[in-house]
């Protein structure tokens, strides 16, 4: 298949086209994230730079909707303005059938579709376990918003925290802490110079320096002092950040074919891990099944130069309806194997149809045009 200028030309117009869609809608998508995470943001004091981030780490996943969507809209627009400005008649007039005239959309659509492999594999499942864990991070690492400095602070129930004074690095200065939970045998005070709250696997903890460490056991009348260097208390559940079990949709596609066979949480889920892999696989071949119904439309049967709005308009309504076929078919799949089946079918099964019309339809229309050309050309000679 040999590439020619045609094929260059088109390729170009679709990416300029493409790219200025799937930036706007990854635009759109950016703010509606930014929303979403701005509560948490304002609550832990954070960073704008860690709003930001938690934001853009969040793009990656939708990008498996927004390419499909931007390379169809670009299909649209640049074979619609090439039928309109009579690019695609001429190409039609010099001998060039349907297929040939879309193979540049589906020579792109083929790059987006491993484009998309790659994302959904593993760039954007990496992307997605990041921005979970830095949300935890986030809520441990200004968690120290949550005691204010001159007053008693109720941390969780039966613990409470006097602050003297909060420095702008996060350390905490002047501390009075009294722990009266039930795992300890007697109420305990702690007085410190400092202190920091932190982020562990096994949840939150405050670090005291340069303190003492008083109880009082009432029955004895004794009252027990130990002095330290550094103390760490640990701090209610409720505050703590533990360590999660990866759900499927943040797992790269290797992880979910080789689940953790220790692990009994893998073993309940392993039929929903063999789901999502199909999931990622199939929806990254919507961009060719996209741009092949949609030019199906446009360059079959007789062009019009003034428009072909009701081309336009079934191939629009086309994708829609197989992608919400499609998110059906997902739907199902949760619950029955079958829908695994199914869903490569849908995708599958158009694609193979709109390019047999293409090849099949569009062949006696390249060679009428041709006996034209010839008929003409012996005229010409004669």
């Amino acid at each position: 298949m040999n590439f020619t200028v045609f094929d260059s030309y088109v390729i170009k117009s679709l990416s300029i086209v493409m790219a200025f869609v799937a930036i706007t809608l990854a635009a759109i998508i950016l703010l509606t994230q930014s929303l979403k995470f701005l509560e948490l943001i304002i609550n832990s004091g954070a960073s704008s730079g860690a709003f930001w981030m938690l934001a853009f780490l969040a793009l990656p996943r939708f990008f498996e909707v927004i390419l499909p969507i931007a390379i169809m809209i670009a299909g649209i627009f640049v074979y619609n303005r090439m039928t309109t400005d009579s690019e695609v008649i001429v190409m039609r007039a010099a001998g060039k059938s349907p297929l040939q005239i879309a193979r540049p959309g589906l020579i792109l659509s083929l790059i987006v579709t491993v484009i998309l492999l790659f994302i959904t594999t593993w760039l954007a499942p990496v992307s997605l376990a990041q921005m979970v864990k830095m949300r935890q991070v986030v809520k441990a690492q200004y968690s120290t918003l949550l005691f204010q400095q001159g007053i008693f602070n109720e941390i969780g129930k039966n613990l409470t925290v006097y602050i003297d004074k909060r420095t702008p690095n996060g350390e905490l200065e002047g501390l009075l802490i009294y722990d009266s939970r039930p795992e300890n045998t007697v109420p305990v005070t702690v007085v410190a110079k400092r202190g920091v709250v932190v982020a562990t696997d096994e949840g939150q903890q405050v670090l005291v320096y340069d303190g003492s460490r008083q109880e009082f056991n009432k029955r004895t009348g004794v009252l027990n002092r130990l002095d330290f260097k550094r103390y760490s208390i640990d701090l209610p559940d409720s505050l703590a950040i533990r360590t999660r079990w990866k759900e499927p949709n943040e797992r790269t596609f290797m992880e979910l074919l080789q689940p953790d066979e220790q692990n009994a949480i893998d073993l309940k889920y392993k039929n929903e891990f063999i789901i999502e892999a199909n999931r990622r696989i199939a929806g990254s071949f919507l961009p060719l099944t996209f741009i092949s119904v949609t030019l199906c439309f446009l360059l079959l049967g007789s062009l019009n130069r003034r428009g072909q709005s009701a081309r336009v308009l079934l191939a629009v309504i086309s994708v829609i309806f197989l992608q919400s076929i499609y998110l059906s078919i997902f739907g199902f799949v949760g619950k029955n194997m079958l829908g695994v089946f199914l869903m490569y079918v849908f995708i599958i099964v158009p694609f193979v149809v709109a390019v047999l019309s293409l090849s099949v339809l569009g062949e006696p229309l390249r060679r009428q045009k041709l006996f034209k050309a010839k008929i003409i050309s012996n005229k010409v000679q004669a």
